[in-house]
């Protein structure tokens, strides 16, 4: 019980800045966890998925703000809520599919360029999903701007959906995702997510660079004219 009571203890305890503002320390470890998922995906391995699970859980109880703590001084998000709940349920899917692949190809992935109906389908669901999305979170009396709640959740689904497929774009929409996610969170006080999303941004470019070697390279192994050259 005394272990259970200080696992308890440390879930709710905070890290004072100073000028009254506190970090939570299960929104820190929470994007530690999402960091490492980070990597994970972007070296294909198949143990990014569970590890940004757990990673979910700790910050949707962080993003839920009053909802799950009244004496908190945060408000809540739930669009970046939701989308925790949404990386989980998208992430068990991802986890299957490496790991079916994996067993059958031996590599959990193999990085490609999506179809263009496909890309054009992508931003057509960005927009019209954060354009539908947006009335209903204000309803619910999501922080505002309520639209970059939105945008940050239909773009966080998206890019995990993509990342599970292989799309390579899929990073390009976690840096639309950045752009307008970081200054959400810091106006609403999530410093430790929004400076985690500062260093994503450059993460996800790199992670981009990273997965389009890969796709070339894949693509001229291929390609019966290159390997003829």
């Amino acid at each position: 019980m005394d272990i259970l009571r200080w696992l308890i203890d440390i879930f709710n305890s905070h890290i004072e800045l100073g000028n009254g503002q506190t970090l939570q320390v299960r929104e820190v470890v929470g994007n530690i966890f999402g960091l490492a998922s980070a990597l994970g995906g972007m070296r294909r391995k198949v143990w990014a998925w569970p590890v940004g699970i757990i990673g979910n859980l700790l910050l949707l109880s962080v993003f839920l703000g009053t909802i799950i703590d009244p004496s908190s001084s945060l408000p809540h998000l739930l669009g970046q809520a939701g989308r925790q709940v949404m990386f989980i349920a998208v992430s068990i899917y991802g986890w299957v599919r490496w790991r079916q692949t994996k067993e059958q190809t031996g590599a959990a992935v193999e990085p490609r360029w999506a179809s263009w109906p496909t890309r054009i389908v992508l931003i057509v669901v960005l927009f019209g999903g954060t354009a539908a999305l947006t009335p209903l979170f204000a309803a619910l009396g999501s922080y505002a701007p309520v639209w970059a709640d939105a945008w940050t959740f239909v773009g966080s689904l998206l890019a995990t959906w993509g990342m599970a497929k292989g799309w390579t774009e899929f990073w390009l929409i976690w840096v639309a995702v950045d752009i307008v996610g970081v200054p959400l969170l810091f106006s609403a006080g999530y410093y430790a997510t929004g400076l985690m999303y500062v260093f994503y941004g450059v993460f996800t470019l790199i992670g981009f660079v990273v997965w389009s070697r890969q796709t070339i390279r894949r693509s001229r192994e291929s390609d019966p004219a290159v390997q003829n050259v």
